[in-house]
Parts: C-alpha cells; structure tokens; sequence
C-alpha cells in the first residue's frame, strides 16, 4: 500500500485507518482548545496543551503538504474548499509568531475551523453536499424570494409602526431585524408592533414564516432522497 493511496484514497483500508488518526485528532485538538479558555489554568496545564497544539499542528501541516504533493491539480487543491479548509487549520498556529498579541486572539479563533475537517471523512456530509448541489437551481429561487418577502416584510412593518414607534421603526433598514426574526419565526420579543394593523400584519408574516422554514428543508431532503436512490440503484 503506497503512500499516496493512504492520503488520498478513502476507501483503502490504510486510508480509512489514516481518517480515522485524522478525526480523533481534529476532535482533541478542539477539545484542548475548548480547555484553553477556562479560567484560571495553571501554568503547567498550558505547557501541556501548548505542546500538544504544536503536535496537532504538525501533524496537519504534514497531511496538507502530502495532499498537495500528491494532488494531480496542485492550484486545484490548493484553492479548493477542503484544501482552504486544511490550510486554515493550520496557519492560525503560524501566524502567531512575531504577530502583537492583540491580534492573536483573532487567529486563534480561526482554530475552530477545524472542524470543518471532519466534513471530508463522512460519506453522508458528501452525500448531502451533492444534494445541495443537484437543487442548487431551486435554493438559489429560494433565496431571491425570501429576499423579496423579508423586504416586503420590513417595508410593511415600517409603514403600520414608524409612528407609533418611531424609535425602533425609524427606516426600513432598522425594520430589517424585525422582518428576520419574524420570518424565521425566532421572534426575540425585543421588537414588537403595537399598532392593530402590524399585529394583523405580523400575523400573515408568521404564517407566510412556517413555510419560509420548511421549504428549504423539503427541496434539500427530496434532494438527498433522489441522491440515495441512484446510489442504491
């Protein structure tokens, strides 16, 4: 079994092993980062995941140079979404050096990208990414009409409350806030008509919510379904 097969064929038993290795240590490394913010670590425990960071990182930077040596189109996995995913798992450690600490915290922030690593070693996140790709055409719809509806929504509101609540209705853009959280039916509470024509019409909103909710959801699973269909037959 060749080196190359490891990293880049999933489906080699040695390349399954390897994603493993990879997984488990995607999983600690966020978990030792998640030790980090506690508060009041001793100096000692900082060493430790300090050198483990350095361990993690390593072993990352060695599985990002191994797939771009071993990738037929280097430009291609280089700017690629899971070679910009390697790549950020990584430079955040790199970019600390030499950087002023007030910067620091940004980049190292930029650790739990990592994450995102674990997308390539599960065949169902593939599987629901072709899925999204296939009804692309139908999310993109999706999208152009909700922008549509969440304008409407903050253009209406804003013409029912402006006067009765000129202070949190004061444009269409501070109705905006308003029109999100009432179309995605979170509805914080912290903004609210009072007037009975923007209750009446918070109403239909609501209820035109339900299914901005539902539709994405049910094109992305039809989707998945037609995805696992073919793959069965």
């Amino acid at each position: 079994m060749s080196l190359r097969e490891t990293i880049t064929n999933i489906e080699s038993k040695n390349g399954r092993r390897f994603d493993i290795v990879i997984q488990i240590l995607i999983v600690l490394s966020l978990l030792a980062f998640s030790i980090e913010t506690l508060p009041n670590l001793s100096e000692q425990t900082k060493e430790y995941l300090y050198y483990f960071e350095v361990f993690c990182v390593t072993i990352f930077t060695i599985e990002y140079l191994l797939r771009f040596i071993f990738a037929k189109k280097k430009l291609g996995y280089v700017f690629s979404f899971y070679g910009i995913i390697d790549l950020l798992a990584i430079l955040p450690f790199y970019l600390s050096f030499g950087i002023d600490l007030r910067s620091v915290r940004i980049f190292r922030i930029l650790r739990v990208f990592r994450i995102l690593k674990l997308a390539r070693y599960n065949s169902a996140i593939d599987r629901f990414k072709k899925a999204a790709f296939s009804a692309r055409e139908e999310i993109v719809l999706f999208a152009i009409i909700t922008g549509i509806l969440l304008y409407l929504a903050a253009f209406g509101i804003y013409i029912f409350e402006n006067e009765a609540q000129p202070e949190k209705f004061a444009s269409v853009f501070h109705s905006l806030w308003w029109a999100v959280s009432t179309l995605t039916t979170v509805g914080y509470g912290d903004v609210y008509p009072v007037t009975m024509g923007g209750k009446i019409f918070t109403f239909f909103i609501l209820i035109i919510g339900l299914g901005i909710v539902t539709v994405p959801a049910g094109i992305v699973a039809s989707a998945l379904s037609n995805s696992v269909k073919k793959k069965s037959d």
